[in-house]
């Protein structure tokens, strides 16, 4: 029973891995293919972006793989572009072709800056994102994002959304994470902050479980000391 537990967590891990890496950003050759808003806004221009605004270009224009120029704005980490588009009423809560918003491309980047900027322009941390019907608190959670999760935490975050592949963000610091500091620093934030202790994965292995299967004692130590079963 063992052996086969741990073969169907492996599948389900192997499912999983590519979650962080299905954001992709825009390539070298969309950047210099890009005109109007959308270079603007991977340039991080200003000027441009109030000039064609103020002209009626569309806000949410879209490249060939959905994105809007804000969320171009994030991937490339135009902190000063992101906060110009927003005040000009771009949406923050579009979702490009794989279904994430700028919340969770911040997320996924580990970009407190950017993550504070859509918090404070009417990004939704409540929205369901991905492939995975996730959260980015759960995208957070997986890649270790440790201040990053105690920002969504603070911004009102679900802690026990479930997303399809029937993990919540405390399970995927577990099964998804190395166990080493960052991913513990992330299982405690979720952990202090009320996070459900005993919700089961798919199989009915609970986070306790999941963490002593892995060996991970120090997260084992934090869930036995909050009263997980």
């Amino acid at each position: 029973m063992r052996a086969l537990t741990v073969l169907t967590l492996a599948c389900l891990i192997s499912l999983a891995a590519p979650a962080a890496r299905a954001q992709v950003a825009p390539t070298p050759s969309e950047l210099a293919a890009y005109r109007g808003l959308h270079a603007a806004a991977a340039a991080g221009d200003i000027v441009a972006i109030e000039k064609l605004i103020a002209e009626g270009a569309d806000k949410e224009a879209l490249d060939a793989r959905l994105r809007t120029p804000l969320q171009v704005a994030a991937f490339q980490k135009q902190y000063a572009a992101a906060r110009t588009l927003l005040r000009l009423g771009a949406d923050p809560n579009k979702l490009e072709i794989d279904r994430y918003d700028i919340i969770t491309i911040a997320a996924v980047a580990n970009d407190p800056a950017m993550l504070r900027i859509a918090l404070d322009g009417g990004g939704n941390p409540k929205a369901i994102t991905s492939r995975y019907d996730g959260t980015a608190l759960i995208a957070a959670a997986h890649l270790g994002h440790a201040e990053i999760v105690r920002m969504l935490i603070a911004a009102g975050a679900p802690l026990d959304h479930v997303n399809n592949l029937h993990w919540t963000a405390l399970i995927e610091s577990i099964v998804l994470g190395d166990g080493g500091r960052n991913h513990t620093d992330t299982l405690r934030a979720l952990v202090a902050a009320g996070a459900s202790l005993n919700l089961a994965d798919r199989s009915g292995a609970t986070p306790l479980a999941l963490a002593r299967a892995r060996g991970y004692r120090e997260m084992v130590a934090i869930l036995e000391a909050a009263g997980a079963r």
